[in-house]
């Protein structure tokens, strides 16, 4: 991944530090958790590959999935922030997380400002996203939603390709992931996609996602920029 235009480039000894506190690599199936919701003291991860959601339950078992993760993305910060993760972690897809040795986060901050700082950047960008999504639950319409969710989702992976999305990019998403990410009944969901892809703005077939009208799209999700991801540090 270090060599995708996606990620800054790093100085040697923040590489170094990095791989003295990754522990080791764990291979998770799809629908398997690498967080549960109240765990305490889980390890920090960097996804490798793969895809995974964040999520809150209530009681009585609904779900609200606060963001999608994909490859770069570095995990658990919050968690220990507090006694106990206050979200869960599944996977999307068969993922690859780099475990780090428990400590890291105090061991980074200390040992190396500038990749403390990456960390708090990261963070920061993970609020932003959890952002766009808040606002698209409190105000857009459903239609907005979901071209948003298509375009933002749509640009993250692209960025990880090396043809930058042109063959269509993996989309592992269900429709009841759609529904539990904006806040959207099951019905409500099919309905609105199907209705944008009759449009011509988009199209979902074996797994893939397919741009086919981007500037319509950004257009109807009143989107801020062209939504590409911005070049980030890789932990």
């Amino acid at each position: 991944m270090r060599s995708l235009d996606l990620f800054q480039t790093h100085e040697a000894a923040e590489l170094e530090l990095v791989q003295s506190l990754k522990r080791r690599d764990m291979r998770l199936a799809v629908g398997q958790a690498l967080i549960q919701e109240g765990q305490v003291d889980a390890p920090l991860y960097t996804l490798q590959s793969g895809w995974a959601f964040r999520f809150k339950t209530l009681s009585d078992g609904r779900r609200q999935i606060l963001n999608f993760l994909l490859a770069g993305d570095f995990i658990g910060v919050q968690q220990k922030m507090g006694d106990a993760a206050a979200h869960g972690v599944e996977t999307l897809t068969d993922a690859v997380f780099c475990v780090f040795q428990r400590d890291s986060l105090w061991e980074i901050h200390r040992r190396s400002p500038s990749m403390g700082f990456n960390i708090t950047w990261l963070t920061a960008h993970e609020e932003s996203l959890v952002d766009d999504t808040l606002l698209s639950v409190g105000r857009r319409s459903a239609e907005e939603r979901i071209a948003m969710l298509l375009i933002l989702l749509f640009k993250r992976a692209a960025a990880l390709q090396a043809d930058a999305g042109a063959k269509g990019v993996p989309f592992p998403l269900t429709q009841q992931h759609v529904a539990d990410a904006l806040g959207l009944s099951l019905v409500h969901t099919n309905k609105t996609l199907r209705k944008l892809e009759r449009r011509g703005l988009h199209h979902i077939g074996d797994g893939r996602l397919y741009m086919r009208d981007v500037k319509a799209l950004a257009r109807l999700a009143d989107l801020y920029g062209d939504g590409r991801p911005p070049v980030r540090p890789l932990v």
